[in-house]
């Protein structure tokens, strides 16, 4: 996991984390506090793994518009390229 952000390359390592290690199909907008297992109906963290989550997702907000990059666009082509839409 990753503990800290401070470049795009990071941003885009803790979104595939997010996407291929935890399974997750996330927002960059949603609070990780929300997010539940399906099939338990519990919540899929426990409030501090949520709070790390936010904090981090924080930092990769203040990244991408240091380096005025769209978060959403980056974190699209990332699950777009684990469903392999667009791809032949």
């Amino acid at each position: 996991m990753i503990h800290s952000i401070h470049s795009i390359s990071e941003v885009e390592d803790f979104f595939i984390h997010l996407i291929e290690k935890e399974s997750l199909n996330f927002h960059p907008d949603d609070d990780f506090k929300n997010y539940i297992n399906l099939d338990t109906q519990l919540p899929s963290y426990s409030v501090e793994e949520a709070e790390f989550r936010n904090k981090l997702m924080e930092a990769c907000f203040e990244i991408c518009d240091q380096e005025e990059s769209d978060i959403y666009q980056i974190g699209l082509k990332i699950l777009f390229d684990k469903l392999k839409i667009g791809q032949p």
